[in-house]
């Protein structure tokens, strides 16, 4: 057996905090390095781009948790409902429940005979019979409902990360331009990031990273164009 295989299938995708982390650590990259050099294009001083830069990163940090919060928590609200409504089906009607399991899993490709000795067996065990309802007629898995806290502390925190990466320049020093190395900071890490994607979903790694690289390039040189216009 490949290990290696066998790993990936256990990987956790559902809590709500890789895409949380992912997202979050992407967005403060992109969103705080664009505030930056929007700011740097308009040339207000190196106290100015590192006040906007600091702001952009703790007003992205805490919207980014507040909004990753409010949307898993209700979605996972919403999934609950469902769940409880199927509960009370159950409860109520399990025959009718019984006959609705047997005909998705003919459905399924199952033979009928077999379909109702399944279904049946299931029915026994009612929580093996919610999740199992729950799962073929809603597509919600009740013991993998996304947690909201989860997402809302990845968020949060890779957020700052990613948004304190094209500030570093700009908070270790207080003279010159370091434009050029926040740049540089920013593309290597636009291009990891991009690639640790790639990696992780077997989609490519030099392909997620261009693809990263290119997002990051564009958003950036539209608002570092649109500082120096309206600056100058």
């Amino acid at each position: 057996m490949d290990h290696s295989t066998k790993d990936e299938h256990h990987r956790d995708v559902a809590s709500g905090g890789f895409r949380a982390a992912l997202f979050g650590l992407a967005d403060g990259l992109v969103t705080n390095a664009s505030l930056i050099l929007g700011f740097a294009g308009a040339s207000p001083g190196h106290a100015v781009v590192r006040l906007a830069g600091i702001g952009g990163l703790v007003a992205g940090a805490f919207s980014m948790a507040t909004g990753e919060y409010i949307s898993v928590q209700s979605q996972k609200e919403l999934y609950e409902y469902e769940i409880e409504v199927e509960r009370k089906a159950l409860e109520a009607d399990p025959e009718e429940e019984l006959h609705e399991l047997t005909a998705i899993f003919v459905k399924r490709g199952v033979e009928q005979d077999v379909a109702e000795r399944l279904a049946a067996d299931l029915m026994r065990n009612p929580d093996l019979a919610l999740r199992t309802h729950t799962r073929e007629e809603l597509g919600i898995d009740p013991d993998s409902l996304a947690k909201p806290w989860v997402a809302a502390y990845s968020s949060f925190a890779f957020f700052s990360v990613g948004a304190l990466i094209p500030l570093l320049p700009w908070l270790f020093s207080s003279h010159g331009n370091p434009l050029v190395i926040s740049l540089i900071l920013t593309g290597l890490a636009s291009a990891v990031v991009g690639g640790s994607v790639g990696w992780f979903t077997h989609r490519g790694v030099v392909f997620s990273a261009l693809r990263s690289l290119l997002i990051t390039t564009v958003a950036a040189g539209v608002t570092y164009g649109v500082g120096h216009f309206v600056g100058a």
